[in-house]
């Protein structure tokens, strides 16, 4: 892989793994791992198909393709097919997302589920922001929004 190729990869996975609910406060000093059956670089995006996985810490970002591009300092990541974000706190899962690091907002779409712990919800949308920890989860196409929530235990 030539150098340009190897910048880019680590731009990219510098933006890949935002924190979820405060997962990666130590983690976002370590090493940033990627991986995928094929890679392509074109222009100002990167390109990672085919089991494609950034790691960083305890944080994956997984998908059947992740593509990234950096846009006057800001950079962007799309995934697709069999999408999961992975903190040690939290699983998102969908079909499609998005991350922009300008805005903070990763946008889950297509048979959403959220689990932390023994609680989940599922839904059509999922926006998450990273900084704030805000998240809103909608229905989409006749679906609504559902859960289940289990209440702590005493003791347990």
């Amino acid at each position: 892989m030539n150098k340009t190729l190897r910048t880019a990869a680590l731009a990219l996975a510098l933006a890949a793994l935002p924190t979820i609910g405060g997962a990666q406060t130590a983690g976002n000093r370590a090493p940033i791992m990627w991986g995928a059956d094929e890679v392509e670089y074109a222009g100002e995006t990167l390109t990672l198909r085919g089991k494609a996985e950034l790691v960083q810490g305890d944080n994956r970002f997984r998908a059947d393709r992740i593509s990234g591009f950096n846009q006057s300092g800001d950079s962007q990541l799309e995934a697709t097919g069999n999408v999961y974000f992975v903190t040690p706190e939290q699983t998102i899962r969908g079909d499609r997302a998005t991350y922009n690091t300008a805005s903070g907002d990763i946008v889950v779409t297509g048979d959403v589920i959220l689990t932390q712990g023994e609680n989940v919800m599922t839904g059509g949308r999922l926006t998450y922001n990273v900084r704030t920890e805000a998240a809103r989860i909608q229905g989409g196409s006749g679906q609504r929004v559902q859960g289940v929530f289990y209440p702590e235990r005493d003791g347990a």
